[in-house]
């Protein structure tokens, strides 16, 4: 058995976390081997000189992620190598929520460039932004059981999901998962996306740059993406000192986005007194510029819009849409270069979140 001086603990690092790793390298060095007791927590605390609080905390993290098992009444003993099974396995899983949308083609094919260059086969899925679909798809991939990892798009991250518990036997059983574009907050699953509230920020506070103080906002309410923006829009307003007034904002879902047309009483009287609107997204930038142009308001001449991601909506119109490129193929390589890092080392901080620009075109006017 190891003693304590063969187990340094790194100060700087969480010592709970120290052990985790120090049992994960006993594993991989095959010192502690499938179905192996594992060593009793007096053992641990020993060894490590910490605390016994420290060492549950390890133990459960190890059990979540499917590394050890507690047997009632005997121990805990080491599980199968999840690892050595995962290395073996050549498909990745991409599930996005739609294939035909501006974004989705371009970040699959980022995501595909890097897994195909690496030897990895790729299993292409959509949710079309439906909780069944989703839960549907997760099933089918647990009950195989057989890729190497998954790349994610959430479905209504904004609103509670149901399929939470899916996600739960896919850590559980080790498999490497990273959510894009958005995240679940009960989950602590990593994600590469842009940085929503930052975008919200940029975006709202470009418009006060322009000289506008009334600027309402149209917010996706059944995304994660809609409420990161929306605070971001709140921050850039109280930066400014300028009035966050509720009866300039309009929050829409999915649906409401595919036939905005439908909502024109309320879009004009939400923003009758506004210079500016931020929009969501340059869908409904594109379908807003719609609205106003058969209710004979002019852009930017009477009111001003901006949108975010700088999509072909952007600029396939009359008047041009300032907008927030969103990185789509890059993204997909991150998010691919990201999994491949986490089926290697399961502890690795796949997290990342891209920085936001501006385009500028036609649809803002300085006042």
């Amino acid at each position: 058995m190891k003693d304590k001086g063969d187990t340094p603990m790194d100060k700087a690092r969480p010592k709970y976390l120290e052990l985790v790793e120090w049992i994960n390298g006993q594993i991989q060095d095959k010192k502690l081997a499938a179905g192996q007791k594992m060593y009793s927590e007096n053992e641990l605390k020993e060894m490590f000189g910490v605390s016994r609080q420290t060492v549950r905390h390890a133990i459960s993290v190890l059990e979540q992620d499917g590394i050890i098992r507690r047997v009632q009444g005997s121990g805990t003993y080491i599980n199968d190598n999840r690892l050595a099974n995962l290395a073996k396995r050549m498909r990745v899983s991409v599930v996005t929520t739609y294939v035909d949308g501006y974004i989705f083609p371009r970040t699959i094919q980022g995501i595909e460039s890097v897994l195909l260059e690496m030897g990895y086969s790729v299993q292409i899925a959509f949710t079309n932004n439906q909780n069944g679909r989703e839960r549907t798809i997760l099933e089918d991939i647990i009950s195989r059981d057989e890729v190497a990892g998954i790349i994610m798009e959430t479905t209504k991250s904004g609103i509670p999901n149901p399929n939470l518990h899916l996600y739960q036997e896919i850590r559980k059983r080790r498999i490497p998962i990273l959510f894009i574009n958005s995240y679940y907050p009960q989950l602590k699953i990593p994600h590469v996306s842009i940085n929503d509230r930052m975008a919200g920020w940029k975006m709202t506070r470009y418009l006060i740059s322009r000289g506008h103080k009334r600027i309402g906002g149209i917010f996706k309410l059944d995304d994660g993406q809609g409420r990161l923006r929306y605070s971001g829009y709140i921050d850039a307003m109280l930066d400014a000192g300028l009035e966050v007034d509720d009866g300039r904002i309009l929050w829409v879902d999915t649906e409401d986005v595919k036939h905005l047309e439908k909502l024109t009483e309320k879009i004009l009287d939400r923003f009758k007194d506004c210079t500016g609107v931020f929009c969501y997204n340059d869908e409904v930038a594109f379908g807003l510029l719609d609205v106003f142009k058969k209710a004979g308001i002019k852009v930017p001449a009477d009111i001003s819009v901006v949108g975010v991601d700088d999509s072909e909506l952007a600029v396939l119109g009359e008047v041009g849409i300032t907008s927030a490129p969103h990185p789509m193929e890059r993204l997909g390589q991150k998010a691919a270069q990201n999994l491949l890092r986490m089926i290697k080392d399961p502890y690795f901080d796949a997290n990342y979140e891209f920085d936001v620009d501006i385009v500028q075109r036609e649809s803002v006017r300085k006042l």
